[in-house]
């Protein structure tokens, strides 16, 4: 449909800003529209590399957005491609997109009234193939390689769509484990991440600074790398959960520890990124 490859077109244009961009924007749209993204101009070296498989205009030209997003350091623009995208193609993973899982979508995430209607369209065709998911991750993880935490944010939302239609309790389809594993790899996450968005855990806001991350171990910046995952292992230990449970403690309390943990997994991330561990 003409509306889609416009919307396609916009993305591009807007990514690219300028003149430029809007030209780019034109065209991109155009191709879509009429099915051409795929299609080698004629007489030219493409001739000679026949496609295989079934063409996908329309894909195409949503990972032709994201790219230039992040070729062009548009990070806004490719996280928010990056949503819609991914959530869209982990709800088809196992099967049909059901209610709950958009349901679990769009309340995971505000989006201007005026732009509803343009993001269910984004959702409907992100969602017609599952087989590329790992380049948009891919893309995400190398434009937030140095600020991770809306990645965090984004795999937990992905973990929240895969469970919105299970009972309470019940396991994940296989391929919504390895759609979740593959992207938490391409994240480039840390361990910690995947079981904080595994558990709904929130994660603590950024520490401010190197100093501040070794303060909440309490161990001096100049330790070695084995000393700080010491103190780190010892902090875990005296606020597991599972020790604090056996604690009687108020709901505060309780709180206050559970936000005290993940001071503490947060700035032994911070350190791990910091040190190349």
């Amino acid at each position: 449909m003409a509306f889609w490859g416009k919307m396609f077109g916009g993305v591009a244009g807007f990514a690219a800003g300028g003149p430029v961009g809007g030209l780019l924007g034109v065209i991109l749209g155009h191709m879509s529209d009429t099915n051409k993204l795929l299609t080698p101009l004629s007489g030219t070296w493409g001739d000679r590399f026949p496609a295989r498989g079934q063409p996908d205009p329309h894909n195409a030209a949503f990972f032709t957005a994201a790219k230039l997003s992040a070729l062009l350091g548009k990070t806004d623009q490719l996280y928010g491609l990056g949503v819609v995208t991914l959530s869209a193609k982990l709800a088809k993973i196992d099967g049909p997109v059901n209610r709950a899982e958009i349901n679990a979508f769009k309340g995971s995430f505000r989006f201007p009234e005026d732009n509803q209607k343009e993001i269910a369209l984004l959702f409907d065709r992100a969602r017609e193939r599952t087989d590329d998911f790992e380049m948009y991750a891919r893309e995400l993880g190398r434009a937030f390689s140095d600020k991770p935490e809306p990645l965090e944010t984004l795999l937990s939302v992905l973990f929240r769509i895969a469970k919105a239609d299970l009972p309470t309790g019940a396991p994940l389809h296989p391929l919504e484990t390895d759609f979740l594993r593959r992207t938490h790899k391409a994240f480039r996450l840390s361990e910690r991440a995947w079981e904080r968005a595994e558990s709904g855990q929130p994660r603590a806001a950024s520490t401010s600074s190197a100093a501040e991350c070794y303060r909440v171990l309490g161990i001096s910046a100049s330790a070695s790398d084995g000393e700080v995952r010491a103190r780190w292992r010892v902090l875990i230990r005296e606020h597991h959960p599972d020790r604090l449970a056996q604690k009687p403690m108020t709901d505060a309390q309780r709180q206050a520890a559970q936000e005290r943990v993940a001071r503490i997994n947060a700035a032994w991330d911070q350190i791990k990124r910091d040190r190349g561990l």
